[in-house]
């Protein structure tokens, strides 16, 4: 269990039906394809992109796949949508995922992240054959005392602003489901397996949200503006979208396969040598790209962002023999050619099913 190339089974996906929240997102885009890619059936649910351009558009993220364009804080339509869609496998993604801009729509931010969950598992609750789900929640969900050392999954949740606080509600949400209707001691009675995931700072080819420091960095660079950065010396556990969604694949194919042993939380985060401070990242783009490329310092007043964020993902490695395949210097590397690619006006979708099987073919060799 060492490895993990072994451990994503493209033959377990084949033809299995996945129903996918928050598909036309940054994360949500780039497991469409590789789901399609491996021949899962796939429904997504989501918000129409919130960015111009975005990866769903660019990449044809919903080519093959069924997509909805819905809000997961609309109970009836979470609930008609997943009783359409059948599925065996159920990821929920969908999220307000900004600190920021929690500040300044927490009722959006508690509606989406903690009711928004709430509707799905109600209607995992309500939808016949379902087996396995994921509930994708953050690094953030845990109180955060800035201690010295990486966040275990038995640690208190909680959270400073709005953000992370649903976040922990999110997981505690779940965790009531999994207790009061997908017992583990009642699984032979209802077959469903619950778990959630916790990932750290995600990052990759195609994000364009709005503040967010690796968008916000191939932006200013692409437009030839300096960089702004708030909090140089903030340190988070950078990590390529690819490693957190392989977690969540073999999550998932563990829930469906062996049950209530895999139904508990997850830390899916980078080796604590790759938590870096922001500015030892941006320095490293701005290498890469070129003479060009600058930042400077924002000296403004900015809301509360935990200093220190770092993810211990030990079970993960021993249980689910998960492992992360690519470091922060290649992660970065890949960044900066999947931008030059695009503005170079190549086919994106392609290149993220390449990327996709450059990774697995990685993780093969690691293993």
């Amino acid at each position: 269990m060492e490895g993990m190339g072994a451990m994503i089974k493209p033959e377990f996906w084949a033809g299995r039906r996945v129903f996918l929240t928050g598909h036309t997102g940054f994360k949500g885009s780039w497991l469409s394809l590789w789901l399609t890619e491996m021949g899962a059936k796939v429904t997504g649910m989501g918000l129409a992109p919130e960015t111009t351009p975005d990866l769903f558009n660019v990449a044809r993220a919903d080519s093959g796949m069924t997509s909805v364009i819905g809000d997961i804080r609309t109970a009836d339509l979470v609930l008609k949508t997943m009783q359409a869609a059948k599925p065996d496998i159920v990821i929920h993604m969908a999220a307000q995922p900004l600190v920021r801009y929690s500040y300044a729509e927490p009722v959006e931010t508690y509606s989406t992240n903690v009711m928004g969950t709430v509707h799905v598992l109600e209607a995992v609750r309500k939808t016949p054959g379902v087996r396995a789900v994921v509930v994708v929640t953050s690094d953030k969900c845990y109180q955060n005392n800035n201690l010295d050392r990486a966040f275990l999954e038995e640690d208190a949740m909680g959270g400073h602003d709005p953000y992370s606080s649903s976040k922990g509600c999110a997981e505690l949400v779940t965790t009531a489901y999994r207790s009061s209707y997908f017992s583990p001691s009642d699984y032979a009675n209802h077959g469903v397996a619950i778990a959630s995931a916790r990932a750290g700072n995600v990052i990759g080819g195609g994000d364009w949200a709005l503040d967010r420091l690796i968008p916000d960095v191939m932006r200013a660079i692409t437009d030839g503006q300096s960089v702004r950065i708030r909090s140089p010396q903030a340190v988070r556990p950078w990590q390529h979208v690819l490693e957190p969604l392989a977690g969540y694949l073999i999550l998932a194919q563990s829930l469906y396969e062996q049950g209530t042993d895999f139904a508990e939380g997850w830390n899916f985060g980078p080796p604590a040598n790759e938590a870096k401070p922001v500015r030892w990242i941006v320095e490293m783009l701005v290498n890469l790209w070129g003479p060009q490329a600058r930042w400077t310092q924002d000296e403004g007043i900015h809301p509360h962002e935990a200093h220190l964020l770092m993810l211990d993902s030990t079970k993960a490695h021993k249980k689910l023999g998960w492992r992360p395949v690519w470091t922060l210097e290649q992660t970065l590397s890949r960044i900066v050619d999947w931008h030059r690619a695009q503005l170079a006006g190549a086919d994106m979708h392609a290149y993220c099913l390449e990327e996709i099987k450059a990774y697995n073919r990685e993780a093969a060799m690691s293993a």
